[in-house]
């Protein structure tokens, strides 16, 4: 039996239902997923298997304009998915128009590979919205096959999974067959509480913070994980915190309840807030963080 294998890599604007779509795809929360912009920071890899196929996902970043060197860095990653893309796929939003940078859009619609643009979120929309959306991004995308879809509601999603493995090229498998993804346990843990501050905390704070787990020590039946998160400035330091510590507990057992289902283990998660100024434009720290590599 022949083997197909190839790598499929998902862009559009911020909080189009990019991540939603790769973890329905993967079966697994791979990617976090908030309504906030921004929210995917780094390009993440979830691998399907089947008997003849290997599906490799790629969620990258919504596309916007940086304006300091973290998100410069994460447009890189965005430049990145072009490169090895066996098939790309293109999500936009009923009332979208454009890509917030014409040289991506670019790149799409001069694309030498496979483009499914799909149309997301139709639930929003009626009839009458829908075929004029479809109507215009046939003529804005001409190279793409278009797919009407509800990624949060899973409507036209498995037509479109079964597309994009008729389109995969012939190849071994990349990927040992029984691995999910490209990122180690820690990153994960990272996301899961980045998730939490994205959803308890709100204006500027939730950008300026990364996290780094120091410590991830797994027994048994147990697993301790000791987190850093890291803000700019003295002030977010004691609204993360919070009054007595409020806020920065309920981030840690928040984050707990998602890795225990996560990794089927107990969670023990300590975390500490600490400073360091202007991190998102430090060269140094974003390569610590992943960024610049």
């Amino acid at each position: 039996m022949s083997h197909k294998a190839g790598f499929v890599n998902i862009i559009g604007n911020p909080n189009v239902g990019k991540s939603t779509l790769m973890n329905a795809f993967v079966g697994e929360r791979l990617s976090i997923i908030t309504s906030k912009a921004q929210t995917t920071r780094h390009r993440i890899l979830g691998i399907v298997n089947g008997e003849d196929f290997q599906l490799i996902l790629s969620d990258t970043p919504g596309i916007i304009k940086p304006a300091y060197e973290m998100q410069e860095s994460m447009m890189n990653f965005v430049k990145s998915a072009f490169e090895d893309a066996d098939i790309l796929v293109y999500m936009v939003e009923i009332g979208e128009q454009d890509l917030k940078d014409e040289a991506f859009f670019n790149k799409i619609i001069h694309a030498k590979i496979p483009v499914l643009l799909l149309l997301n979120k139709i639930d929003n929309s009626n009839q009458e919205q829908l075929e004029e959306q479809v109507a215009f991004w046939t003529a804005k995308v001409p190279n793409a096959e278009i797919f009407p879809i509800s990624a949060l509601q899973n409507f036209n999603v498995p037509e479109v999974f079964s597309r994009i493995i008729s389109l995969l090229p012939e190849s071994p498998a990349y990927y040992p067959k029984d691995q999910l993804t490209d990122k180690p346990e820690r990153f994960f843990v990272n996301e899961t509480i980045r998730e939490k501050i994205l959803l308890n905390y709100s204006k500027e704070i939730p950008y300026a913070v990364e996290i780094v787990t120091e410590e991830f020590f797994e027994d048994e039946k147990i697993i301790r994980i000791r987190s850093i998160i890291m803000v700019e400035r003295e002030t977010q330091k004691g609204i993360i915190i919070g009054h007595k510590g409020a806020a920065l507990k309920k981030v840690g057992t928040d984050a707990r309840a998602d890795l225990e289902k996560f990794f089927g283990k107990q969670i023990h998660i300590e975390l500490v807030v600490k400073v360091n100024k202007n991190w998102r434009s430090n060269a140094n720290m974003l390569k610590r963080f992943g960024y610049n590599q």
